[in-house]
């Protein structure tokens, strides 16, 4: 497939992605939207001109809307249907491509709108599904001959987060304060978080609704999953590491998660499909799965301190994860629990087996032993106010590129 739009041939936005997310254009009209190399183009209006008809299934302008949630609850049947006619239409020759009036009223320049963000999370989880991952974390806090904890390797383990809280690409957000207990101390200390860390994550959406009582297969699972985005779960260690017993992640986790703004299909990411690593021991029946359920995304993490340069720090993949998406929600949804359009679930964070593999700072810098070294002399220990985290994800094979673009937050001070 070759688009009549003219795009670079490194573009995570090219002809085999069509993402899909929300956009303000011209400051005040809102739709939904997707992206092509640079060009951002207006769902809604490309739906009044007539260009979606032959769609069965979709009889409105769901595109009119603030979030994706109307239009990903349609199914895989009309949401494919609509990502498959688009590919079409930016193909050289295409009805679209000789269209000037359309093209001049529903595509803009990448710098002419702001992005936001692209669905409505009812519920949102977090697994825990790394194996390098819990297994760093296992050594640096309880025993390092028996990091695993019993359940790890039988079931993906998650938490319920903080929905409300979860952001687009380019909002910033304060330190956040909470409790701490430091080392030398007998008692715990009030105050902003001195250990405040990224979490390098994936995150997929659910596109139906169930009953409670009902429970979503792994080979179920995947027409269930809209898309994909790229996730970043900001954690305060020192704040998690004082509230977690008994209950879990609280405040430590709950102030802020940034999300990219484009939805990558699963459809999209078809070609990049690669095996999930051995599982051993065997798992329980209702996790059992058939074909290659992890997707070989290549995930890069930069640290950027305010009026510097960005610094690469990490250069993780997806396909590392020890249990896929599939199985999370089998799992998730194995005890009756009822799923919601909308609904987000981030991977965990994602580490490989190299040190610069490690997908927080926790993990790069072991707890703060092994400071960063950053281009301007600086170190880092754990993130500094004004900094700028920005994550980058993108999946390339046989010439074809198909990428999420990225998802940047930047810390200001506690207020």
């Amino acid at each position: 497939m070759k688009s009549f739009v003219n795009y670079d041939q490194y573009s995570d936005f090219s002809i085999h992605n069509i993402p899909f997310g929300v956009a303000v254009f011209g400051k005040e009209y809102i739709a939904c939207a997707t992206r092509i190399g640079d060009q951002v183009v207006d769902l809604a209006t490309l739906y009044d001109f007539g260009y979606f008809e032959e769609i069965e299934g979709l009889k409105e302008n769901v595109f009119e809307a603030y979030t994706l949630n109307e239009f990903i609850e349609l199914g895989k049947p009309v949401t494919n249907a609509v990502r498959e006619k688009l590919q079409q239409l930016f193909q050289e020759g295409s009805m679209l491509s000789k269209d000037e009036k359309t093209i001049q009223e529903c595509f803009y320049e990448l710098d002419k709108v702001e992005m936001m963000m692209p669905v409505h999370v009812q519920n949102y989880t977090d697994f825990y599904s790394s194996i390098e991952h819990a297994t760093n974390v296992g050594k640096m806090f309880r025993d390092p001959e028996n990091a695993l904890l019993p359940n790890w390797k039988h079931l993906p383990v998650g938490y319920h987060g903080r929905a409300s809280s979860i952001v687009v690409s380019g909002i910033d957000f304060h330190r956040p304060k909470g409790q701490t207990k430091p080392a030398d101390s007998d008692k715990p200390v009030f105050g902003p978080s001195k250990q405040l860390d990224f979490e390098l994550e994936m995150a997929f959406i659910v596109n139906k609704n169930t009953e409670m009582g009902e429970s979503i297969s792994t080979s179920e699972a995947e027409d269930a999953i809209f898309g994909m985005v790229l996730f970043n779960d900001w954690s305060a260690r020192d704040i998690q590491s004082w509230e977690y017993v008994p209950l879990g992640p609280f405040l430590g986790k709950n102030f802020c998660s940034s999300v990219s703004p484009w939805v990558v299909t699963l459809e999209a990411l078809e070609l990049f499909r690669t095996l999930t690593p051995v599982q051993d021991p065997e798992v329980l029946d209702y996790l059992k799965f058939e074909g290659n359920k992890n997707f070989d995304i290549h995930l890069e993490v930069y640290l950027q301190p305010e009026n510097s340069e960005e610094n690469l720090i990490c250069k993780s993949n997806f396909k590392y994860m020890y249990w896929n998406m599939a199985q999370q929600l089998a799992h998730h949804t194995v005890n009756g629990c009822n799923v919601e359009v909308g609904d987000l679930y981030a991977s965990g964070t994602i580490s490989g087996k190299e040190e610069n593999s490690f997908g927080s700072m926790l993990e790069l810098t072991w707890r703060g032993q092994n400071p960063l070294k950053l281009s301007n002399g600086e170190e880092r220990k754990f993130i500094n106010d004004n900094d700028s985290i920005i994550m980058k994800g993108f999946a390339e094979k046989d010439g074809i590129r198909v990428g999420f673009g990225e998802v940047k937050g930047k810390v200001l001070p506690a207020l």
